[in-house]
């Protein structure tokens, strides 16, 4: 079932109000996925200070404070860091790439479960009800250039944190994924014997990961989803972020629901027409449903204006 919201806001006026958007669209899909959810937050200046890199661990053992006293020990002196917890999550930020800062929290943690990184994107994952999530997450006061969220009713792993969506695999890519593929399997082998490490068994992460590999070899984010819809089986929605892009695509018998609204102001996708209903503007907005196995990308330069 799962249902998907996600938001693109090409007004910057608009930016002040992304957390406020996207918890209204959050309320219309809770239904579909009652037992877990994540959302992924591009450039909000709290969660992703600028100049610095993001990383989220789930489920960490270690208090944020003593895990903030141990990495400036194992971070060049006087790097600026902040650790937060929000429930299953705790966000890291510092003023270092995001592969340094994961180097340093695996000097501290063993075996860190790493769901998120980069330098725009902050993604905060839970079990429980996704209403009471966002509470936690602050969500309605956050502000920024994107979101992408998810709740998740779970079929091909356990409800657990790492299971819910979005899979975020290399730095500001993040993935959500309504439905399940039937060759995920045969297809993390090949992976694997490519060089390509897994932190799941879970199918979407599968998604994630072949994405992010045929971007290393060249592909832009379209080419990625178009070779995935020729290499996977499965009935499946899939909406795919990046620091300046937003990309939907569907199976090629279209299973699973979704409509997206498109305005000048912003493009938003959602698994059902009402999580899009109170957006403003909605009554003017080019709404459709998306064609099946047809990849849908938008890109918005003023996006990446918001730089590290």
């Amino acid at each position: 079932m799962c249902g998907i919201a996600a938001l693109q806001l090409r007004n910057p006026a608009l930016r002040p109000r992304l957390g406020e958007l996207m918890n209204g669209m959050l309320c219309e899909i809770v239904e579909r996925g009652p037992d877990s959810a994540g959302i992924a937050l591009y450039d909000d200046p709290d969660l992703t200070p600028v100049g610095t890199s993001t990383v989220t661990l789930l489920d960490l053992d270690l208090p944020a404070g003593e895990l903030a006293d141990r990495l400036r020990l194992a971070l060049p002196p006087d790097t600026t860091l902040s650790v937060t917890g929000f429930g299953e999550t705790t966000l890291v930020n510092a003023a270092v790439s995001s592969a340094e800062l994961e180097a340093a929290l695996a000097s501290i943690v063993a075996r860190p479960q790493v769901a998120g990184r980069g330098d725009h994107v902050a993604v905060l994952k839970g079990t429980g009800n996704p209403l009471a999530l966002a509470v936690g997450y602050s969500l309605a006061s956050r502000s920024g250039t994107q979101g992408l969220s998810h709740t998740r009713m779970a079929t091909e792993s356990a409800v657990t944190a790492s299971g819910a969506h979005p899979f975020t695999v290399v730095d500001d890519l993040c993935l959500v994924h309504n439905g399940s593929f039937s060759n995920h399997a045969t297809i993390r082998r090949q992976l694997r014997a490519e060089g390509v490490p897994f932190d799941s068994e879970n199918d979407s992460e599968v998604a994630a990961r072949f994405i992010a590999w045929r971007l290393d070899h060249g592909d832009t984010l379209t080419a990625a989803l178009e070779r995935l819809g020729e290499v996977f089986d499965g009935f499946y929605t899939l909406v795919v972020t990046t620091a300046d892009s937003l990309a939907v695509v569907r199976d090629p018998i279209a299973c699973k629901p979704a409509i997206i609204a498109e305005t000048e102001d912003w493009i938003a996708m959602a698994s059902e027409y009402r999580a899009l209903a109170q957006l403003p503007g909605v009554a003017g907005a080019r709404i459709f449903e998306p064609a099946p196995g047809v990849v849908y990308t938008w890109t918005t330069p003023a996006l990446v204006a918001v730089t590290r």
